[in-house]
Order: C-alpha cells, then structure tokens, then sequence
C-alpha cells in the first residue's frame, strides 16, 4: 500500500506544486516529494518489524518533514494508526477502518481544522468513512480502498468549492474559490496509491497461484 501511495506521489508532485503555487508557496509537491523518499527508506529498513514499529518509523519520519504542515500533519495520522494496530500483524477490513479512524482523530488533536476549510481533511474523513462503510457492508480490504480511493478524489474535487478557513490561505478569502486544495490532493493520491499497490498485489499472488496449479 505505501509503495503504490509513494508512486503516486513521486509522479504528481509537480502537480501538487501547482496547485500550491494559487494559495501557498508553490512548494507542496518538492516537500510531498522528499516525503516519498524518506518513506520509501521506510520501506527499505521494515524488514523484520513489527507493522506497529514499521508505521511509528513512517510516521515519525514525516512529522520531523520541514516545509508546511502536511507533513506533520500525516505523521500524527499514521502514529494514531501505528497506535492503533498494536502488536497486530494483521488486518482486516474492520480492523483497518478502526486503524484510520484512530489516525484521523490523532491528526485532529492536531489541527484546528474542520471538515469544509478547505485542507486535507475534505480527503481524509470521507475517505476513512468510505473504509468503515465498506467494511460494515463485510467486504474485503481491496474493495475497502476501491471505495476510500473514489471517496478521496471526490473529497478533494470539492475543495474548489470552499473558501479557505485556515493556514496562509485563509488570507486570500474568496481568491482561494475555484482553486483545488493541494493537501487533499495528496490525500487523495496516497488512498488511489494505497488500492492499486494492494490490487497490483493480488493480482500478483493470483498470477503465482495459477503458475503453481
């Protein structure tokens, strides 16, 4: 899930720039970039970790990422989760849903954002209910992410509609109509990453299965 999610980033983060450079510094993308980079030494470095230990490196990786508060802001995200997994090596559908809702409410604890001010959690929250709605339904992880993945995207399309409440630009009021937000882009890139790196996963093992039989 986090390669796919690191693939998307590493190729939208031009875009991510320019959707910056309309209300912010125009640097989201190069700072999304160096983030990619330092979770995929993540990634490098899990070998033989527990997924809890695996995600608190990520997550603290990200929190000490200078360059605005996205960074920061995503590593409490995946601290809530790394916390909620526990000891677990495992996840289902369920489990995954409780481990992003925790991960939501440990990035609220701190932002002072809402839902509607027109920042990443116009993403994230709609993404994560998808997840929770999808697993009550008793469907699997991969059609839990299809969903979060659609659930994102639109929650960022959205954010042309808003007018920024918080951060730089805030300051802009109505200017920032019109203007997609850049961190829930990126939110919206990492669930479209975290689906097709699970599905191009499955569809992996599914090759090897009829390779073996």
């Amino acid at each position: 899930m986090l390669c796919g999610a690191i693939a998307e980033v590493r190729a939208a983060h031009a875009l991510l720039s320019e959707l910056d450079s309309t209300c912010g510094d125009g640097d989201h993308g190069t700072t999304m970039l160096r983030a990619a980079n330092l979770v995929a030494r993540c990634v490098e470095r899990s070998s033989g970790k527990s997924l809890e230990g695996f995600l608190g490196d990520v997550a603290w990786t990200l929190m000490g990422l200078d360059g605005g508060a996205t960074g920061p802001l995503l590593g409490s995200f995946f601290l809530g989760v790394s916390e909620s997994i526990g000891s677990g090596n495992e996840l289902d559908a369920r489990s995954l849903a409780e481990a992003f809702e925790a991960g939501v409410a440990a990035l609220t604890q701190q932002s002072r954002a809402h839902v509607g001010d027109k920042t990443m959690l116009d993403s994230l929250v709609p993404a994560v209910e998808a997840v929770r709605q999808t697993a009550e339904a008793g469907q699997s992880i991969e059609d839990a992410l299809r969903a979060a993945a659609v659930a994102a995207e639109k929650g960022a399309e959205s954010t042309k509609k808003l007018v920024a409440k918080v951060g730089r630009a805030k300051y802009l009021g109505e200017k920032t109509l019109g203007a997609q937000d850049p961190g829930a882009t990126t939110v919206s890139l990492l669930f479209k990453g975290f689906h097709e790196g699970l599905e191009n996963l499955e569809v992996q093992r599914r090759q090897l299965h009829v390779e073996k039989s």
